[in-house]
């Protein structure tokens, strides 16, 4: 179970290194950071998110495992924000936690490890993974920004325009917006023109090598050593705690099998480049999502063949 996690995981890392030796070689300069931060957040990962969610036809898809992993998923993402607070920076410690890279990493580790059927089960997760989770993050940080703003007022009155016009910005935003266009397209029966889908495709192809190299080019610039202990609590919340949270609920809720496979594997998966994202746009705990994307892609070298090896090693727990 090792070779497909090494597969899976080197491209990652070489990625985010490559990133890395740019910035330190002074390549990529630090000053267009931002730019390229608003090229990934406003360009790319509209249209990846956009044509991902055109072809979704729900009533093809079996949620019931799905409903199961965003339980857990959710128990992790409101514990962090009771401990935490309700604020920015906890919501994007909550996504770090939560938010898996399902399509770099899960995609081909998938395929290699449990072959076509294990992805039909994925692509049904992927297919909502980022409509709950980053829509979920987005309301939260839109509340938290709204609330900051109006120096945390709280009459009845404020409180309700504070929700209406966090809302509206949760909505009109460049990751929710195309996520439900794209899903209310999809519902039309109708295809995107090839005209439309190659640009799309190829701007979204795009999106997962540019988001690592610019964690890279990030990381030259942070100092990792005040944020490694943070990073190495988050990378275990998500490689660890995530997958075997998860693991627990569905075995007593009665999943097993393939599903559970590839759901609890899925979980396991390191931090998603969007956090990372999520973290530039709203500028908070920068550097330690930076430095924890790094920690959680290495660590899984090790957690996720971990997590696999011991799946495979309960048969009776998976079902095999």
């Amino acid at each position: 179970m090792f070779q497909p996690v090494v597969d899976a995981l080197i491209p990652v890392v070489l990625l985010i290194a490559i990133g890395f030796l740019s910035g330190r070689l002074g390549f990529i300069k630090a000053s267009a950071v931002k730019d390229l931060s608003n090229l990934v957040f406003l360009v790319l990962t509209p249209a990846l998110l956009f044509r991902t969610m055109s072809t979704v036809h729900i009533e093809q898809l079996d949620f019931r495992p799905v409903a199961i992993y965003f339980v857990a998923a959710g128990l992790i993402f409101a514990s962090i924000l009771v401990l935490r607070g309700f604020n920015r920076r906890a919501a994007v410690l909550a996504l770090a936690s939560t938010f898996s890279n399902t399509l770099m990493i899960g995609v081909p580790l998938v395929g290699l490890a449990y072959g076509e059927a294990g992805l039909v089960v994925l692509f049904t997760l992927v297919s909502v993974h980022a409509l709950v989770l980053l829509t979920l993050a987005t309301l939260v940080l839109e509340f938290a920004v709204a609330r900051e703003a109006a120096g945390g007022q709280a009459t009845p009155r404020h409180i309700a325009l504070t929700v209406a016009r966090a809302a509206r910005s949760a909505v009109l935003h460049p990751v929710p917006l195309p996520i439900i266009a794209g899903l209310l397209f999809a519902q039309t029966g109708l295809t995107v023109p090839a005209v439309v889908d190659k640009p799309l495709q190829l701007l979204g192809n795009a999106f997962s090598p540019l988001a690592l190299v610019l964690v890279g080019v990030t990381l030259a610039s942070t100092a990792i050593g005040p944020h490694l202990k943070g990073a190495l609590a988050l990378a275990l919340v998500k490689n660890v705690v995530h997958p075997l949270l998860l693991a627990l609920i569905a075995w007593a809720l009665g999943l097993s099998g393939l599903t559970l496979l590839v759901m609890v594997v899925t979980a396991a998966l390191p931090i998603g480049a969007n956090v990372f994202l999520f973290s530039q746009r709203y500028q908070v705990a920068e550097e330690l999502v930076t430095a924890s994307v790094a920690v959680s892609s290495l660590l899984g070298l090790l957690t996720v063949s971990v997590v696999m090896a011991l799946l495979t090693a309960f048969p009776n727990f998976t079902g095999g």
